[in-house]
């Protein structure tokens, strides 16, 4: 299974994503793939918000070795299910969608639910942090009974 989690900059709420699924997935010992993008160019190279490694760090997670990248054409058909934290990045991936078989593998994190992006309030992160991972528990366990 190769997981891709799609937030904007790919500084805050992706590779928070991708963190706590691969921990969650390496607890599981599943030889699962798990890795995170930008729908946006703004911070290509970089590692991810400080703020985000700090709560990340503080639950056990490390995410400090992560680059931020953008989202290609390409990770629509190299994934077998995508990610979005928002309805706007939503519709961004959408839009690089081929064909409805690329459509089908996008999904929102949390179904009909947007994650805040923290970016501009640091009272966001601790939240943000929780809300990710509780959805992640609940993605785990159904993603391991076959489902997507």
């Amino acid at each position: 299974m190769k997981i891709l989690m799609v937030c904007l900059g790919n500084i805050c709420r992706s590779p928070l994503a991708e963190g706590v699924m691969q921990h969650l997935i390496d607890a599981e010992g599943l030889d699962w793939e798990v890795d995170s993008a930008g729908t946006g160019s703004y911070h290509i190279g970089t590692k991810p918000d400080l703020r985000s490694i700090a709560v990340a760090k503080k639950n056990g997670i490390e995410i400090s070795n992560q680059k931020a990248r953008k989202l290609e054409k390409a990770d629509l058909k190299n994934f077998d299910i995508i990610y979005a934290m928002d309805e706007s990045n939503y519709g961004n991936i959408v839009a690089l969608a081929e064909n409805s078989e690329e459509e089908a593998k996008i999904k929102m994190l949390i179904p009909d639910e947007s994650v805040p992006d923290p970016y501009f309030d640091e009272s966001l992160f601790v939240p943000v942090f929780e809300m990710i991972h509780t959805q992640c528990v609940k993605l785990l366990k159904y993603l391991k009974n076959g489902k997507a």
